[in-house]
């Protein structure tokens, strides 16, 4: 018996630039859902894939497979078509060309309210997409408790969910999805709803359902939670999967694909303009230098620069603020201005720099991701970076004798 629980085949999805899309009601959602487990989406009639200039196609002859309890990140910029591709798969919207093959109980969770009905109350909801799943009423008892307390909505679980804010919505709507006994969890980009407590917790969560050998499917922005959560990731772009890697790598080339060792800009005539930066290795260190051109003198210039790995974590940052030159620059409306950073206590990776540029009053112009520089070092620890760290510290091992500890006096 195969593993693969997931198969898109040329799966595409053309939207004509204006169309509405029909509103799905509740009877549709329970006729799609209630199905055999093994099922086949396909579109219903080949389209050609020409389109036009009204046409628009979300996503374009994506074919891929996932095995059973493999947890799969999908990481793209917005509009690549990432939350269409999960809709699709959760049968929410039919492909226009290929189809996708999938076998197994499936929950979801595309957006905040996704098959919740309006009218009744979180408790009638939470039965309701138990059924929707195939699931006896027993099954869901079993887990409701569970469930509520997960939401933290105890209260308010009698309450029509129209009532409920979008943060309790959010809690209701994944902690169904995560707790019902389905084979298959689609999760898009809804975490951010919450508070950053709450989403530690969803992340907690997902991570304990792939240890149940579940299989997940990951939408989101953050490359931390999919550095965490996945064993996979499927990079999008354009509607279409350029890449299926390990995780590491995906993240890597997906945060530094439109950034490189220089940056340039127009300069403003209304505000100071960092007009050009560049990043190398000399002689070992990094030499950061960087232009800049203002509407009227800077007092003094002041430069501070921040470096990130991949993942987005700060590395090390500074500025001429708190770590100013000798002897201190003279007021300037243009200049250049260079920083030496040893490279000693760095790990090989690939780091990525923000700018900012200001002076003793006010900071006036910021760069994300304006450069990267990749550091190697053949010699280093074979641990990647995001095992150990980014930073390599001289620390000094003390090994000492054990020391005998009293026994503990016996009881009579």
């Amino acid at each position: 018996m195969t593993d693969t629980v997931i198969r898109a085949e040329n799966l595409s999805k053309r939207y004509k630039i204006g169309e509405r899309q029909n509103n799905v009601t509740l009877r549709d959602v329970i006729a799609n859902f209630v199905s055999a487990p093994a099922r086949l989406f396909r579109a219903r009639k080949p389209q050609s894939a020409n389109g036009d200039a009204n046409h628009i196609w979300a996503v374009k002859d994506v074919s891929f497979e996932i095995r059973r309890g493999e947890v799969v990140g999908i990481i793209g910029r917005n509009g690549a078509g990432k939350s269409t591709l999960l809709k699709i798969l959760a049968r929410v919207t039919k492909p226009t060309t290929g189809y996708a093959d999938v076998r197994g109980r499936m929950g979801s969770l595309l957006e905040v309210g996704t098959g919740f009905h309006p009218e009744l109350t979180g408790r009638e909801n939470t039965y309701l997409n138990g059924a929707i799943l195939g699931m006896s009423k027993k099954e869901v008892t079993r887990k409701f408790d569970e469930i509520v307390a997960f939401a933290e909505i105890e209260k308010f679980i009698d309450t029509p969910v129209k009532h409920y804010s979008s943060g309790m919505y959010l809690r209701l709507a994944f902690a169904v999805a995560a707790h019902l006994e389905t084979e298959i969890l689609l999760v898009d980009e809804v975490l951010a709803v919450g508070d950053q407590r709450f989403q530690d917790k969803c992340l907690k969560k997902i991570g304990e359902v792939r240890q149940h050998g579940r299989t997940v499917l990951f939408v989101s922005h953050s490359m931390m939670a999919i550095r965490r959560l996945c064993t996979r990731v499927l990079v999008v772009e354009h509607g279409q999967v350029s890449h299926d890697c390990d995780p590491m790598d995906a993240i890597a080339g997906y945060v530094t694909e439109d950034v490189g060792r220089s940056y340039s800009a127009q300069a403003s005539a209304e505000t100071p303009t960092i007009t050009s930066a560049t990043v190398h290795v000399d002689d070992g260190s990094l030499l950061l230098s960087v232009q800049f051109r203002s509407p009227f003198p800077l007092v003094p210039p002041v430069l501070g620069f921040v470096m990130y790995d991949p993942m987005g974590t700060p590395v090390f940052g500074t500025n001429t603020r708190i770590d100013p030159p000798h002897p201190e620059p003279q007021p300037s409306a243009a200049g250049h201005i260079e920083v030496l950073i040893p490279t000693t206590h760095f790990r090989p990776h690939c780091y990525l720099f923000s700018l900012w540029l200001g002076d003793h009053y006010s900071d006036y112009c910021s760069v994300q991701n304006a450069l990267q520089v990749e550091l190697h070092d053949d010699t280093s620890s074979k641990l990647p970076p995001h095992v150990i760290g980014s930073l390599r510290v001289p620390v000094k091992w003390r090994y000492r004798p054990a020391v005998d500890l009293p026994q503990p006096h016996g009881g009579s």
